[in-house]
Protein backbone atom coordinates (compact mmCIF):
# COMPACT_ATOMS: atom_id res chain seq x y z
CA UNK A 1 0.00 0.00 0.00
CA UNK A 2 1.03 3.60 -1.01
CA UNK A 3 1.91 5.92 1.98
CA UNK A 4 1.12 9.33 1.23
CA UNK A 5 2.53 12.14 2.92
CA UNK A 6 1.26 15.23 2.92
CA UNK A 7 3.27 18.38 3.17
CA UNK A 8 2.65 21.52 4.83
CA UNK A 9 3.20 25.04 4.10
CA UNK A 10 5.79 25.38 7.07
CA UNK A 11 7.36 22.16 6.17
CA UNK A 12 7.39 22.79 2.08
CA UNK A 13 9.32 25.81 3.48
CA UNK A 14 11.83 24.02 5.39
CA UNK A 15 12.57 21.77 2.49
CA UNK A 16 13.50 25.33 0.42
CA UNK A 17 15.40 26.37 3.24
CA UNK A 18 17.40 23.04 2.93
CA UNK A 19 17.82 23.05 -0.35
CA UNK A 20 19.23 26.58 -0.20
CA UNK A 21 21.58 25.99 1.94
CA UNK A 22 24.56 25.21 0.54
CA UNK A 23 24.44 28.43 -1.66
CA UNK A 24 24.20 30.22 1.92
CA UNK A 25 26.83 28.86 3.57
CA UNK A 26 29.01 29.45 0.14
CA UNK A 27 27.74 33.48 -0.14
CA UNK A 28 29.12 33.65 3.61
CA UNK A 29 32.50 32.52 3.01
CA UNK A 30 33.05 34.32 -0.20
CA UNK A 31 31.83 37.63 2.30
CA UNK A 32 33.84 36.80 4.67
CA UNK A 33 37.82 38.29 5.01
CA UNK A 34 40.72 35.81 3.56
CA UNK A 35 42.97 35.69 7.39
CA UNK A 36 45.90 34.07 7.55
CA UNK A 37 45.94 31.15 10.75
CA UNK A 38 48.69 32.21 13.04
CA UNK A 39 47.53 30.68 15.69
CA UNK A 40 50.15 28.39 17.73
CA UNK A 41 48.25 25.64 18.74
CA UNK A 42 49.83 22.57 20.68
CA UNK A 43 48.30 20.13 19.76
CA UNK A 44 49.83 20.66 15.60
CA UNK A 45 52.86 21.41 17.19
CA UNK A 46 52.96 18.34 18.48
CA UNK A 47 51.93 16.49 15.46
CA UNK A 48 54.86 18.04 13.35
CA UNK A 49 57.16 17.45 15.78
CA UNK A 50 56.32 13.34 16.32
CA UNK A 51 55.26 13.09 12.32
CA UNK A 52 57.76 15.65 9.89
CA UNK A 53 57.55 15.15 6.43
CA UNK A 54 60.96 14.99 6.29
CA UNK A 55 64.38 15.38 8.75
CA UNK A 56 67.32 16.66 7.66
CA UNK A 57 70.37 15.15 9.43
CA UNK A 58 74.22 15.17 9.54
CA UNK A 59 76.72 13.17 9.79
CA UNK A 60 78.95 13.56 13.03
CA UNK A 61 80.42 10.57 13.73
CA UNK A 62 81.09 6.93 11.61
CA UNK A 63 81.56 3.97 14.25
CA UNK A 64 83.81 0.76 12.81
CA UNK A 65 82.72 -2.50 12.93
CA UNK A 66 85.47 -4.57 11.36
CA UNK A 67 84.75 -8.18 12.28
CA UNK A 68 81.30 -7.75 11.60
CA UNK A 69 81.76 -5.76 8.13
CA UNK A 70 79.57 -2.95 9.45
CA UNK A 71 79.35 0.74 10.25
CA UNK A 72 77.54 2.75 12.47
CA UNK A 73 76.02 5.88 11.38
CA UNK A 74 75.23 8.39 13.90
CA UNK A 75 73.14 11.23 12.62
CA UNK A 76 71.76 14.44 14.41
CA UNK A 77 69.72 17.23 13.40
CA UNK A 78 71.24 19.22 10.96
CA UNK A 79 69.86 22.36 13.09
CA UNK A 80 71.09 21.50 16.14
CA UNK A 81 67.55 20.24 17.60
CA UNK A 82 65.46 17.50 18.06
CA UNK A 83 64.50 14.65 16.25
CA UNK A 84 61.41 12.73 15.86
CA UNK A 85 60.63 10.93 18.86
CA UNK A 86 60.03 6.86 17.68
CA UNK A 87 59.36 3.67 19.60
CA UNK A 88 62.16 1.07 19.71
CA UNK A 89 62.09 -1.14 16.69
CA UNK A 90 60.98 1.23 14.17
CA UNK A 91 63.23 2.62 11.38
CA UNK A 92 64.00 5.57 8.90
CA UNK A 93 64.14 5.66 5.20
CA UNK A 94 67.40 7.56 4.34
CA UNK A 95 66.95 9.98 1.08
CA UNK A 96 70.24 9.55 -1.23
CA UNK A 97 71.78 11.30 -4.24
CA UNK A 98 74.17 8.49 -5.59
CA UNK A 99 75.23 9.75 -9.14
CA UNK A 100 72.37 10.73 -11.11
CA UNK A 101 70.24 8.38 -8.97
CA UNK A 102 67.64 9.48 -5.99
CA UNK A 103 67.55 6.36 -3.81
CA UNK A 104 65.92 5.76 -0.42
CA UNK A 105 66.61 2.70 1.74
CA UNK A 106 65.28 1.51 4.86
CA UNK A 107 67.20 1.23 7.97
CA UNK A 108 66.09 0.15 11.71
CA UNK A 109 67.57 2.67 14.38
CA UNK A 110 70.04 1.44 16.83
CA UNK A 111 70.18 3.75 19.70
CA UNK A 112 67.40 4.45 22.02
CA UNK A 113 64.05 6.66 21.50
CA UNK A 114 65.55 8.61 24.68
CA UNK A 115 68.51 9.96 22.63
CA UNK A 116 66.02 11.05 19.82
CA UNK A 117 65.57 13.82 22.51
CA UNK A 118 69.00 14.77 22.53
CA UNK A 119 69.07 15.43 19.18
CA UNK A 120 70.47 11.76 18.01
CA UNK A 121 70.15 8.38 15.38
CA UNK A 122 72.05 5.67 14.79
CA UNK A 123 71.87 3.38 12.07
CA UNK A 124 73.97 0.55 11.08
CA UNK A 125 75.03 -0.59 7.93
CA UNK A 126 76.27 -3.88 6.52
CA UNK A 127 78.12 -5.00 3.85
CA UNK A 128 76.00 -6.10 0.90
CA UNK A 129 77.18 -7.77 -1.84
CA UNK A 130 76.15 -5.84 -5.08
CA UNK A 131 74.35 -3.32 -2.51
CA UNK A 132 73.88 0.30 -4.32
CA UNK A 133 72.91 2.32 -1.44
CA UNK A 134 75.31 0.16 1.52
CA UNK A 135 78.41 0.22 -0.51
CA UNK A 136 77.91 4.29 -0.98
CA UNK A 137 77.08 4.63 2.93
CA UNK A 138 80.43 1.82 3.97
CA UNK A 139 82.63 3.68 1.52
CA UNK A 140 81.55 7.16 0.33
CA UNK A 141 79.60 9.08 3.27
CA UNK A 142 81.73 10.32 5.48
CA UNK A 143 81.44 13.05 8.86
CA UNK A 144 79.78 16.61 7.99
CA UNK A 145 77.43 15.13 5.04
CA UNK A 146 74.25 16.06 5.05
CA UNK A 147 70.71 14.38 3.58
CA UNK A 148 67.40 13.87 4.16
CA UNK A 149 65.76 11.34 6.21
CA UNK A 150 61.59 10.03 7.17
CA UNK A 151 60.28 10.23 10.35
CA UNK A 152 60.61 6.97 12.31
CA UNK A 153 58.32 4.26 10.54
CA UNK A 154 56.92 0.63 11.13
CA UNK A 155 55.09 -1.38 13.47
CA UNK A 156 57.89 -3.77 14.94
CA UNK A 157 57.92 -2.86 18.55
CA UNK A 158 56.56 -3.97 21.75
CA UNK A 159 52.48 -3.44 22.21
CA UNK A 160 52.07 -4.11 25.65
CA UNK A 161 47.90 -4.19 24.57
CA UNK A 162 49.09 -7.08 22.02
CA UNK A 163 51.96 -8.80 23.27
CA UNK A 164 53.01 -10.96 26.57
CA UNK A 165 55.32 -9.22 28.83
CA UNK A 166 58.28 -11.81 27.89
CA UNK A 167 59.55 -11.06 23.82
CA UNK A 168 61.83 -13.68 22.21
CA UNK A 169 63.75 -12.01 20.00
CA UNK A 170 65.39 -13.47 16.78
CA UNK A 171 68.08 -11.66 14.94
CA UNK A 172 70.63 -12.37 12.37
CA UNK A 173 73.58 -10.22 10.87
CA UNK A 174 72.18 -6.37 11.47
CA UNK A 175 68.80 -7.71 11.62
CA UNK A 176 70.23 -7.25 15.53
CA UNK A 177 69.59 -3.14 15.47
CA UNK A 178 65.90 -2.95 16.07
CA UNK A 179 66.95 -5.27 19.49
CA UNK A 180 69.74 -3.68 20.45
CA UNK A 181 67.17 -0.35 20.67
CA UNK A 182 64.57 -2.54 22.32
CA UNK A 183 67.47 -3.62 24.91
CA UNK A 184 68.75 0.33 24.96
CA UNK A 185 65.23 1.37 25.70
CA UNK A 186 65.06 -1.16 28.68
CA UNK A 187 67.64 -0.30 30.22
CA UNK A 188 67.44 3.44 29.98
CA UNK A 189 63.66 3.05 31.13
CA UNK A 190 62.31 3.85 28.20
CA UNK A 191 60.23 -0.21 27.73
CA UNK A 192 59.06 -2.14 30.15
CA UNK A 193 59.46 -5.63 29.23
CA UNK A 194 61.72 -8.57 29.07
CA UNK A 195 63.71 -9.50 26.08
CA UNK A 196 65.35 -12.53 25.45
CA UNK A 197 68.05 -12.58 22.42
CA UNK A 198 69.15 -15.41 20.11
CA UNK A 199 71.53 -13.93 17.86
CA UNK A 200 72.86 -15.97 14.77
CA UNK A 201 76.31 -15.31 13.92
CA UNK A 202 78.92 -17.25 11.85
CA UNK A 203 81.57 -16.96 14.21
CA UNK A 204 82.42 -14.98 17.52
CA UNK A 205 84.26 -12.35 15.32
CA UNK A 206 81.29 -11.30 13.59
CA UNK A 207 79.12 -10.82 16.28
CA UNK A 208 78.10 -6.87 15.81
CA UNK A 209 77.47 -5.14 19.23
CA UNK A 210 78.86 -7.58 21.46
CA UNK A 211 79.89 -5.64 23.80
CA UNK A 212 77.51 -3.33 23.84
CA UNK A 213 74.92 -6.56 24.08
CA UNK A 214 76.71 -8.14 26.67
CA UNK A 215 76.73 -5.02 29.05
CA UNK A 216 72.98 -4.62 28.71
CA UNK A 217 72.64 -8.16 29.43
CA UNK A 218 73.49 -7.28 32.85
CA UNK A 219 69.98 -6.17 33.19
CA UNK A 220 67.59 -8.98 35.01
CA UNK A 221 65.42 -7.97 31.99
CA UNK A 222 67.54 -8.39 29.52
CA UNK A 223 68.89 -12.26 28.00
CA UNK A 224 71.53 -12.25 24.70
CA UNK A 225 71.94 -15.38 23.39
CA UNK A 226 74.81 -15.89 21.01
CA UNK A 227 74.45 -18.87 18.55
CA UNK A 228 77.03 -19.55 16.15
CA UNK A 229 76.52 -21.36 12.88
CA UNK A 230 79.71 -22.13 11.60
CA UNK A 231 82.62 -23.00 14.85
CA UNK A 232 81.71 -24.32 18.07
CA UNK A 233 83.20 -22.73 21.31
CA UNK A 234 82.40 -22.94 25.49
CA UNK A 235 79.63 -20.49 26.43
CA UNK A 236 77.94 -20.04 23.29
CA UNK A 237 75.00 -22.23 21.08
CA UNK A 238 75.96 -23.81 18.07
CA UNK A 239 74.21 -24.35 14.87
CA UNK A 240 71.21 -22.49 13.87
CA UNK A 241 67.90 -20.75 15.72
CA UNK A 242 65.66 -23.39 15.82
CA UNK A 243 61.99 -24.17 17.42
CA UNK A 244 64.00 -26.12 20.23
CA UNK A 245 66.09 -23.40 20.95
CA UNK A 246 63.29 -20.90 20.95
CA UNK A 247 61.83 -23.01 23.85
CA UNK A 248 65.04 -23.81 25.61
CA UNK A 249 65.06 -19.44 26.45
CA UNK A 250 60.79 -18.69 26.40
CA UNK A 251 59.36 -18.18 29.40
CA UNK A 252 55.14 -19.82 29.00
CA UNK A 253 53.71 -17.07 27.75
CA UNK A 254 55.87 -14.97 24.95
CA UNK A 255 56.03 -13.11 21.93
CA UNK A 256 58.49 -14.38 18.98
CA UNK A 257 60.22 -10.67 16.77
CA UNK A 258 61.89 -11.87 13.50
CA UNK A 259 64.61 -9.63 11.93
CA UNK A 260 67.48 -10.96 9.86
CA UNK A 261 68.57 -12.02 6.49
CA UNK A 262 66.29 -13.43 3.77
CA UNK A 263 67.89 -17.23 4.08
CA UNK A 264 66.99 -16.70 8.06
CA UNK A 265 63.27 -15.85 7.16
CA UNK A 266 63.41 -19.06 4.58
CA UNK A 267 64.12 -21.63 7.37
CA UNK A 268 62.01 -20.00 10.38
CA UNK A 269 59.10 -20.42 7.89
CA UNK A 270 59.77 -24.14 8.57
CA UNK A 271 60.66 -23.81 12.32
CA UNK A 272 57.84 -21.66 13.62
CA UNK A 273 54.75 -23.55 13.79
CA UNK A 274 56.55 -25.50 16.07
CA UNK A 275 55.84 -23.52 18.35
CA UNK A 276 52.43 -23.92 18.64
CA UNK A 277 52.10 -19.95 18.87
CA UNK A 278 49.10 -17.22 18.15
CA UNK A 279 49.53 -15.61 14.81
CA UNK A 280 49.73 -12.01 16.59
CA UNK A 281 52.31 -13.57 18.45
CA UNK A 282 54.74 -13.56 16.09
CA UNK A 283 56.14 -10.55 14.44
CA UNK A 284 58.28 -10.20 11.50
CA UNK A 285 60.04 -7.02 10.64
CA UNK A 286 59.87 -6.01 6.62
CA UNK A 287 62.59 -8.44 5.30
CA UNK A 288 62.25 -6.41 1.35
CA UNK A 289 61.79 -7.75 -1.81
CA UNK A 290 63.53 -10.91 -2.34
CA UNK A 291 66.64 -10.60 -4.95
CA UNK A 292 65.91 -14.51 -6.70
CA UNK A 293 62.59 -13.01 -7.99
CA UNK A 294 63.50 -16.14 -10.87
CA UNK A 295 63.52 -18.23 -8.22
CA UNK A 296 59.74 -18.05 -7.55
CA UNK A 297 57.30 -20.54 -8.54
CA UNK A 298 54.62 -18.13 -9.81
CA UNK A 299 57.30 -15.70 -11.90
CA UNK A 300 56.99 -16.25 -15.45
CA UNK A 301 59.75 -18.29 -16.99
CA UNK A 302 60.07 -16.51 -20.34
CA UNK A 303 60.68 -12.98 -18.17
CA UNK A 304 63.87 -14.71 -16.82
CA UNK A 305 66.46 -12.49 -17.98
CA UNK A 306 64.50 -10.19 -20.28
CA UNK A 307 64.62 -6.69 -20.18
CA UNK A 308 61.58 -4.12 -20.83
CA UNK A 309 61.19 -0.73 -21.85
CA UNK A 310 59.43 1.87 -18.94
CA UNK A 311 57.56 4.92 -19.79
CA UNK A 312 57.42 6.67 -17.08
CA UNK A 313 55.16 10.04 -16.49
CA UNK A 314 55.32 12.04 -13.66
CA UNK A 315 53.32 14.89 -14.03
CA UNK A 316 53.53 16.78 -17.39
CA UNK A 317 57.51 15.25 -17.55
CA UNK A 318 57.40 11.96 -19.67
CA UNK A 319 60.79 9.56 -20.06
CA UNK A 320 61.18 6.23 -21.07
CA UNK A 321 64.18 3.86 -19.20
CA UNK A 322 65.58 0.44 -19.36
CA UNK A 323 63.99 -2.09 -16.95
CA UNK A 324 65.17 -5.64 -15.88
CA UNK A 325 61.90 -7.95 -15.09
CA UNK A 326 64.45 -9.29 -12.51
CA UNK A 327 64.57 -6.05 -10.38
CA UNK A 328 61.47 -4.10 -8.58
CA UNK A 329 60.08 -1.39 -10.69
CA UNK A 330 61.61 1.46 -8.22
CA UNK A 331 65.13 0.15 -8.30
CA UNK A 332 64.65 0.79 -12.40
CA UNK A 333 62.81 4.25 -11.84
CA UNK A 334 65.39 5.62 -9.63
CA UNK A 335 68.75 4.09 -11.23
CA UNK A 336 67.22 6.20 -14.39
CA UNK A 337 67.51 9.47 -11.71
CA UNK A 338 63.92 9.87 -11.22
CA UNK A 339 62.72 11.19 -7.84
CA UNK A 340 60.08 8.92 -6.40
CA UNK A 341 59.01 8.16 -3.23
CA UNK A 342 59.42 5.12 -1.19
CA UNK A 343 59.88 4.10 2.44
CA UNK A 344 59.27 0.12 3.37
CA UNK A 345 60.52 -1.00 0.30
CA UNK A 346 58.44 -4.31 0.88
CA UNK A 347 55.33 -3.48 -0.28
CA UNK A 348 53.41 -2.58 2.56
CA UNK A 349 53.67 1.13 3.90
CA UNK A 350 51.80 2.07 -0.03
CA UNK A 351 54.08 5.35 -0.08
CA UNK A 352 55.52 4.45 -3.29
CA UNK A 353 52.04 3.91 -4.67
CA UNK A 354 51.51 4.31 -8.58
CA UNK A 355 48.99 3.50 -11.60
CA UNK A 356 49.94 1.32 -14.21
CA UNK A 357 48.39 2.49 -17.40
CA UNK A 358 49.43 -0.18 -19.98
CA UNK A 359 51.20 -3.17 -19.66
CA UNK A 360 51.62 -6.50 -17.45
CA UNK A 361 53.86 -7.17 -14.09
CA UNK A 362 54.30 -9.60 -11.35
CA UNK A 363 53.61 -9.14 -7.34
CA UNK A 364 54.54 -11.87 -5.19
CA UNK A 365 51.84 -12.83 -2.92
CA UNK A 366 54.22 -12.48 -0.01
CA UNK A 367 54.42 -8.87 -0.72
CA UNK A 368 50.92 -8.04 -1.68
CA UNK A 369 49.84 -5.02 0.69
CA UNK A 370 47.97 -3.35 -1.81
CA UNK A 371 44.41 -2.44 -1.03
CA UNK A 372 41.61 -4.65 -2.81
CA UNK A 373 40.35 -1.31 -4.73
CA UNK A 374 43.89 -0.87 -6.15
CA UNK A 375 44.22 -3.77 -7.49
CA UNK A 376 41.21 -3.48 -9.21
CA UNK A 377 42.64 -0.07 -10.64
CA UNK A 378 45.75 -0.81 -11.80
CA UNK A 379 47.44 1.01 -8.91
CA UNK A 380 50.68 -1.03 -7.81
CA UNK A 381 53.55 -0.93 -5.06
CA UNK A 382 56.64 -0.44 -7.48
CA UNK A 383 59.26 -1.36 -4.74
CA UNK A 384 57.96 -4.71 -4.98
CA UNK A 385 56.41 -5.21 -8.08
CA UNK A 386 58.44 -7.01 -11.52
CA UNK A 387 57.84 -5.75 -14.72
CA UNK A 388 57.00 -8.62 -17.16
CA UNK A 389 56.30 -6.52 -20.54
CA UNK A 390 57.01 -2.93 -21.43
CA UNK A 391 54.65 -0.57 -18.81
CA UNK A 392 53.16 2.91 -18.94
CA UNK A 393 53.89 3.72 -15.77
CA UNK A 394 52.37 7.24 -13.63
CA UNK A 395 54.59 7.95 -10.74
CA UNK A 396 53.91 10.47 -7.64
CA UNK A 397 56.93 12.75 -7.58
CA UNK A 398 58.46 13.04 -4.28
CA UNK A 399 60.28 16.43 -2.32
CA UNK A 400 64.12 16.08 -1.42
CA UNK A 401 65.30 19.70 -0.57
Amino acid sequence: MAVKVKVGLIGALDMLKFKNMSKVREAAIQAAPAKEITADYAVNNNAKALHPDFQKVVVTEIIDHPGADAKTLVLRAADGGKLAYFRAGEYLSLKLKIGQSYVSRPYSISSSPKEALAGKYEVTVRTNPGGFAADYLLNEVKVGDEFLCSAPQGNFYYEELRDPEHIVALAGGSGITPFLSMAKAIADGTEDFKLTILFGSRTEEQILFKEELDALAENDKINVVHVLSDEEKEGYEHGFITADLVKKYASEDYSVFICGPEAMYRFLEGELPKLGLPRKNIRRELLGVTKKIAAHPDFPQECVGATVQITVRQGEVECVIPASCEEPILVAVERAGIIAPSRCRSGECGWCRSKVISGTFFAPPEHEGRRYSDKETGYIHPCATFPTSDLILEVPGEYHG
